[in-house]
């Protein structure tokens, strides 16, 4: 039995559906199972990483679980909580999603959010491997209104270039640690094949959609607006601020080679990404 909690997010929902067609049994931890759409077959429980009992009767009888814990800056010790659930079920093997630049204090306080979880993972004394993806790629499915309306895409890292990762690699990746032997005790920083900016997807985007894709750079206060009007707090926004100004500066232009470790094959780029869900971006009816 394997858990998979984040189960309807971008990274869990593919987890699940992978392991449901590899022949595995998957328990999905999630906040509302009726709603869910899981694939058939799968075990869906009521639950959320922030209560801790419903978390313990989700782990009870698992023999892997896939740990997705951190929303924002209220749910380090959260995560530490799903470990230490886990170790205490008897979970033997466990695959933590984190995040590129934990632990670097030059990332500012989102790099500390998942500082807890792994550390905790370090102790557990179980099989573990940690994923630390870059940023996604399908991040700019939000640019998709205004892609169709012919509006400018909103940027808040300038030119600031990041290893853009397609969230299917990282699944995969997550999905060959729970059921391979070989990743045990490794930390994977996953990335795309190349460093791309904001300006730089607008680009791939644009010559995909036979139109430009304009880009608008947000001041600091425009950011934090538009931030506010998708629902993130004051809290999250100061924290992520930080990080963004590391982005802006070429922090993150990072590419490694841990998909193809992982997986055997080139990370896939943003291109193929974009190609893929090119019909987000077309203007309907």
């Amino acid at each position: 039995m394997i858990l998979v909690t984040g189960a309807t997010g971008t990274i869990g929902r593919e987890v699940v559906r992978q392991l449901v067609a590899g022949g595995e049994k998957v328990r999905a931890l999630t906040r509302d199972p009726e709603g869910a759409r899981l694939p058939s077959g799968v075990e869906a429980v009521r639950g959320h990483h922030r209560d801790r009992s419903s978390v313990e009767a989700a782990m009870a009888g698992a023999d892997a679980a896939f740990l997705v814990g951190v929303f924002g800056p209220d749910d380090a010790e959260h995560d530490r909580g799903l470990v230490e659930a886990a170790g205490a079920a008897g979970v033997g093997r466990i695959v933590k999603l984190s995040g590129i630049g934990t632990g670097d204090p030059a990332v500012g306080p989102v790099g500390s959010w998942h500082m807890a979880g792994e550390q905790a993972l370090r102790d557990s004394g179980v099989e573990w491997t940690i994923l630390r993806p870059s940023a996604f790629a399908s991040n700019t499915l939000g640019w998709a209104e205004a892609v169709r309306a012919g509006t400018p895409v909103p940027n808040t890292s300038g030119t600031g270039g990041q290893g853009v990762v397609d969230p299917c690699d990282v699944s995969t990746a997550a999905v060959t640690a729970l059921v391979e032997a070989g990743h045990a005790g490794r930390t994977y920083t996953l990335t795309g094949p190349e460093v791309l900016s904001v300006p730089d997807q607008a680009a791939v985007l644009a010559k995909l959609l036979g139109h430009p894709v304009e880009v608008r750079d947000l001041s600091t206060a425009e950011a934090r607006a538009y931030l506010l009007g998708l629902g993130f707090t004051d809290t999250f926004i100061d924290a992520s601020e930080i990080s963004r100004e590391y982005v802006r500066n070429g922090g993150n232009e990072i590419v490694t080679d841990d998909v193809r470790q992982v997986l055997g094959r080139p990370a896939r780029t943003y291109r193929e990404w974009a190609q893929e869900h090119k019909s987000a971006f077309l203007q309907r009816g």
